[in-house]
């Protein structure tokens, strides 16, 4: 007998012992799912519309199918519109905007190399902390949320270390703020670094021009502005970008975020054929085609405008509810996600709780190091309009005449 597979040898052959189930099946599973309706008015993700839901609910095709390729073809001309680039290597990755941040810094940064990160809320802290867990040597420029960077500061910064590569954050989705990009890449291609932007918050709601602005990484997210599920993040390569990550002495630390497979698998490297690397997100990748979709036929000029003029006209309603704006400068104010300092007297967990069971509407409060300091409302896409900002507002404001205010 193998005692390790419990399988029985016989003169006749080997046959399967059959083991006794001992784990019954779950009572949950037995259930129908079930999924509640809310408001997603955080800051992502939003509510996804019925035509991209649609698109998602599409029969799956085989992820290597040539109809998918044209899938993943018309996906990749979506993003460089999206982003205003004509960069060949632009894709979208399986997987959230986190994953086109690590393969970012797994395919440009090698072991030692210097790297440069800006930190004003959670997303540079989050770059900071992945590129010291793959032995690159950080070094950061600090602000508290809602800081920002002056060219100048930046530029110190690059003489000082002398990184191979720059990380900002486009929208700090944390703190609230668009952070101002002009000028930094060409600040950057001056010390021979590159320049890495997330925009996960901000793209398809504030202005960001990658080629005219000299970007050399740029990536997102689906599930914000561009309203699509999460779980595809697009992100575009500039050519400095590519030499650079093809001509590394050594491989990068993940196989499934190798751009040398990665490539292939999206068309890219100017082969005839493309291979099997893994399998996508093929429902993914449909509703992100629907979704980018959506923006080209919006216009991204359209829905810049649209979503200033409702977080302008939100913003305004905030105030004349006695509530304070966290980002004081209206022109650093993140269009897609509006910070509120937290009203004096109250439990913030308190107010969004109440919000939640009386309303069906989610905001949120800080993140990393914003915590404790304001609440994130976010009116982006699908759900960026003058009604669901008036329901929002009604919302806190009966909050906060509901909510106890507290002693301390």
């Amino acid at each position: 007998k193998d005692i390790t597979t419990g399988a029985q040898s016989t003169k006749h052959g080997v046959h399967r012992g059959m083991s006794s189930v001992t784990i019954p099946p779950p009572a949950c599973m037995l259930r129908p799912l079930e999924a509640p309706f809310r408001y997603l008015f955080g800051p992502g993700p939003s509510n996804v519309p019925p035509r991209v839901l649609a698109a998602g609910g599409r029969p799956i095709i085989g992820h290597m199918h040539s109809e998918m390729f044209g899938i993943m073809n018309d996906i990749k001309k979506g993003i460089q519109y999206a982003f205003q680039t004509s960069n060949n290597m632009t894709l979208a990755m399986s997987g959230s905007g986190h994953t086109a941040m690590e393969c970012a810094l797994f395919n440009i940064v090698e072991p030692g190399e210097s790297v440069l990160v800006a930190i004003n809320g959670i997303w540079g802290e989050r770059v900071a902390e992945i590129s010291e867990r793959m032995g690159a040597k950080v070094h950061t420029l600090v602000k508290t949320p809602g800081g920002h960077f002056t060219n100048a500061e930046i530029e110190q910064a690059l003489a000082k270390h002398k990184p191979v590569l720059f990380f900002l954050t486009h929208g700090e989705s944390s703190a609230g703020l668009v952070h101002p990009v002009d000028g930094v890449g060409d600040i950057c291609h001056k010390y021979n670094c590159l320049l890495l932007v997330d925009s996960v918050a901000s793209l398809g709601a504030a202005p960001l021009l990658m080629d005219q602005q000299n970007i050399d990484i740029l990536y997102t997210g689906s599930q914000k502005a561009l309203n699509a599920p999460p779980g595809t993040a697009p992100i575009s390569f500039s050519e400095r970008a590519c030499h650079k990550m093809f001509n590394r002495k050594a491989k990068p630390v993940s196989y499934l975020l190798d751009m040398t497979h990665l490539s292939n698998y999206w068309g890219n490297d100017g082969k005839p054929e493309r291979t099997y690397h893994h399998t996508g997100p093929v429902s993914g990748f449909f509703a992100l085609r629907e979704s980018l979709a959506i923006l080209a036929e919006t216009g991204l000029e359209n829905s810049w405008k649209h979503h200033t003029e409702v977080a302008e006209y939100f913003w305004k309603g905030l105030e004349d509810l006695g509530l304070k704006l966290f980002i004081k400068d209206k022109d650093l104010r993140l269009p897609s996600v509006t910070t509120i300092a937290i009203p004096e007297g109250y439990n913030w967990k308190e107010l969004l709780a109440y919000i939640m069971k009386h309303h069906r509407i989610e905001f949120t409060g800080g993140l990393g190091p914003s915590v404790g300091m304001l609440l994130r409302i976010g009116l982006m896409g699908y759900n960026c309009n003058k009604a669901n900002a008036a329901m929002a507002l009604a919302a806190l404001e009966d909050a906060l005449k509901q909510c106890r205010m507290s002693k301390a």
